[in-house]
């Protein structure tokens, strides 16, 4: 009889710690907890182990106490008693207590915090990049012109990938309300990433970009083109545009771009052409010396500047010609200054932890159970 009172005892002595515990993040944040998401949920299996824990640090503690057999009961009579041993228990419901609430802090419940609704102005376009062998040539020097290395140059100079890759990135930066998608081509087409506001990860996806990821042997504008309309074939945005990077003619792809033009047409994308280079030969880079520095050859890459304009022409549109860093720059924000821009709607949400509510009543039951075995037990593992 009495080991079940003592049963009793100990679980009303949790269930009661635990509700005092948890008045504290209740009354703090009442609402929250209706609609708390738990980011780590198996957490919460622990819960099982804890009537053994409890078990453990109040019958078992009894059970580990040292016993002393004695020939005569006289001694019991000036033995242990009062109320210090009437709550012996105690340490372990508060420990048990903290465990409870320590695995319900570590199951992270967040409440997902909305902002107003607000109305955001913004673009629906995808950028297509070229990445041909042609890009390997260097675009450090105003107007096309070759800067030829001096002794002791450590300065690295930029092909034309690397740069447009830097202006990409920038832009990608600045157009905060922009819906961005990026294609990248050279014999055939790929979609790197449809339309999208993650500009970290659109960020992230151009810079790992690099010549001869693709096959490169070929410029197929037509292609990349068709691929780009695609993508934003179902896009409700009112302003819906391709910036074309290109430094070189088409002669691959199974889509002729004058064709790609005429969907984009139909489509209502306005398709705007970058033209990377004059023609002019440039250098690049071909190979190390002897001293590991880079060699660099002139190289000359035909470019069509009257196919760029045509399908700029065709689809409402404008061509730009960059011959450097700053020239490209400036004819990608020239292309945005140009669009209209779209409202749609946008919400703000964010999330809010709530394990710190549940964690300081943890960390005041642990405390409480110390003060109890230092002051009132008197009892040490």
């Amino acid at each position: 009889m009495r080991a079940f009172l003592n049963t009793v005892f100990v679980t009303m002595g949790v269930l009661g710690a635990l509700v005092l515990a948890a008045a504290y993040p209740i009354l703090a944040r009442t609402d929250a907890w209706w609609t708390a998401k738990w980011a780590a949920p198996w957490w919460l299996v622990g819960v099982l182990l804890v009537p053994y824990v409890v078990y453990r640090a109040t019958f078992g503690a009894d059970l580990r106490v040292p016993r002393l057999t004695l020939p005569t009961v006289a001694p019991l009579v000036t033995g242990p008693r009062g109320l210090r041993t009437r709550f012996r228990y105690v340490p372990g419901i508060l420990r048990g207590a903290a465990l409870v609430m320590g695995l319900l802090a570590l199951a992270r419940p967040q409440n997902v915090l909305r902002g107003e609704d607000a109305e955001e102005r913004g673009i629906d376009l995808v950028v297509v990049l070229d990445l041909s062998g042609s890009m390997r040539a260097l675009m450090d020097a105003p107007g096309g012109a070759a800067q030829k290395p001096t002794a002791g140059d450590k300065i690295r100079r930029l092909n034309r990938l690397d740069t447009a890759k830097e202006v990409i990135l920038d832009f990608i930066a600045r157009r905060k309300t922009d819906r961005i998608g990026v294609v990248v081509f050279g014999r055939a087409a790929y979609i790197l990433s449809p339309p999208t506001l993650d500009k970290t990860l659109l960020a992230a996806l151009v810079g790992k970009m690099e010549l001869d990821l693709i096959d490169g042997n070929g410029t197929a504008i037509g292609d990349a083109v068709g691929t780009a309309v695609a993508r934003l074939r179902r896009s409700s945005a009112r302003s819906k545009a391709i910036i074309l990077l290109t430094d070189g003619d088409s002669n691959a792809g199974s889509i002729a771009p004058e064709y790609a033009a005429h969907l984009a047409q139909t489509q209502g994308v306005r398709v705007y052409t970058v033209q990377i280079g004059n023609g002019d030969e440039v250098d690049v880079v071909d190979g190390v010396d002897l001293f590991g520095q880079p060699h660099y050859v002139r190289a000359h890459f035909p470019v069509n500047p009257e196919l760029l304009k045509k399908i700029a022409a065709d689809t409402g549109g404008d061509s730009f010609v960059a011959t450097d860093k700053r020239g490209l720059e400036q004819s990608m924000h020239a292309i945005l200054d140009k669009l209209e821009k779209t409202r749609f709607e946008a919400q703000a949400a964010t999330m809010e932890d709530l394990f710190p509510l549940i964690l300081i009543p943890a960390v005041a039951l642990i405390a409480f159970e110390a003060l109890v075995r230092l002051l009132l037990v008197r009892r040490f593992p």
